[in-house]
C-alpha cells in the first residue's frame, strides 16, 4: 500500500479552520486515505480517485465535525450512520482517540474493510457494527441481572452521517440513536454533512422533525459544505425508525406521491 503525503493545501486548509494535530495524526489519516484508494480499485467506496481531492473532499470535510465534538466528556459514544469506506467516522476517530466511536455499515464487505482499517491502524475506540439502522436502533441491549447490556437505541452522545440519504430518510435512520434529554442526561446531537442543497432537504424534513420530536438547532457553513446540528426534544416514538427499507421508499413527513 502506498501512503499518500498529505499536500499544503490540506495541511492550511486544517490551520485555517482551527484543527491541531497530535503527533502520529497525519501519518494516520494518511494511511487511512492509502487504505480507502487502494480498496476502492476493487470494491466501490468512493468516487473520488484523486489523492488531492480526497484530501479536502473527505478528510477535511470529515474532521468539520470536530468543533461540535471537541467538547464531549472522555468516553463519550459517536455513531456514524452508514459509515460506508469509514467517512466521517474513522478521521473523526483517528482525530478524538477519547471518544468512542461505532462504525454502522449494512454492506459486508465494507463492514469488513472498516474492520481492517480498525485493526491496521490500529485504533482500539472503534466498534464496527453490520447492520441496518432500521433494525440496529430499536436495540435497547440485553437483560443481563439487574441491569442491560450496551444497546443502541437512544445510546448516543452523537449521531453523525455523510452522503447517506435526503434529510426526511437520514433524519429516520439517525435521530433514534441519539440520548433523550432527561433531568442528568443532556440530548445527544445529530450531527449531518450536506452539500449546497441543505435549506431545500430541511424544508423537506419539516414533517420528519416534527414526528420524530426533534429540532433543528443551527446550520453551520464549512469550507466543504453545511454541517446540520439536530437534537431531540424528547424520546423518539417507538415506532421509529420503522421496517427496513421503509424510510426510503416512503421518507417520513412527506406527502405520498398520486399513483399513476
Amino acid at each position: 500500500m502506498t501512503t499518500p503525503t498529505p499536500p499544503a493545501e490540506f495541511l492550511s486548509d486544517c490551520a485555517a479552520f482551527g484543527l491541531e494535530f497530535e503527533p502520529g495524526e497525519v501519518e494516520r489519516l494518511a494511511r487511512y486515505l492509502g487504505l480507502l484508494l487502494e480498496t476502492n480499485q476493487t470494491m466501490n467506496l468512493t468516487a473520488v480517485r484523486d489523492e488531492a481531492a480526497a484530501w479536502k473532499r473527505h478528510i477535511f470535510d470529515s474532521l468539520t465535525l470536530i468543533p461540535f465534538l471537541a467538547d464531549l466528556p472522555e468516553g463519550s459514544r459517536v455513531i456514524d450512520v452508514g459509515s460506508g469506506g469509514g467517512l466521517p467516522g474513522v478521521p473523526l476517530a483517528i482525530a478524538l482517540p477519547a471518544l468512542r466511536f461505532t462504525l454502522l455499515e449494512a454492506t459486508g464487505k465494507k463492514a469488513d474493510f472498516l474492520r481492517t482499517v480498525a485493526r491496521t491502524l490500529p485504533l482500539a475506540n472503534v466498534q464496527v457494527v453490520s447492520d441496518r439502522a432500521e433494525t440496529l436502533a430499536h436495540d435497547r441491549g440485553a437483560r443481563l441481572g439487574h441491569g442491560r447490556s450496551l444497546g443502541h437505541r437512544e445510546a448516543y452522545d452523537a449521531v453523525v452521517s455523510r452522503a447517506v440519504a435526503r434529510l426526511p430518510t437520514l433524519l429516520e435512520l439517525t435521530v433514534p440513536f441519539a440520548k433523550a434529554p432527561g433531568p442528568a442526561t443532556p440530548a445527544g446531537t445529530v450531527l449531518l454533512i450536506k452539500g449546497e442543497r441543505a435549506a431545500e432537504e430541511l424544508a423537506e424534513a419539516a414533517g420528519a422533525l416534527h414526528l420524530l420530536k426533534a429540532v433543528h438547532v443551527n446550520t453551520v457553513e464549512t469550507p466543504t459544505g453545511r454541517v446540520l446540528v439536530i437534537e431531540k426534544g424528547a424520546a423518539t416514538p417507538r415506532i421509529y425508525p420503522r421496517a427496513n427499507g421503509e424510510p426510503k421508499r416512503v421518507p417520513l413527513g412527506c406527502p405520498s406521491k398520486p399513483g399513476p
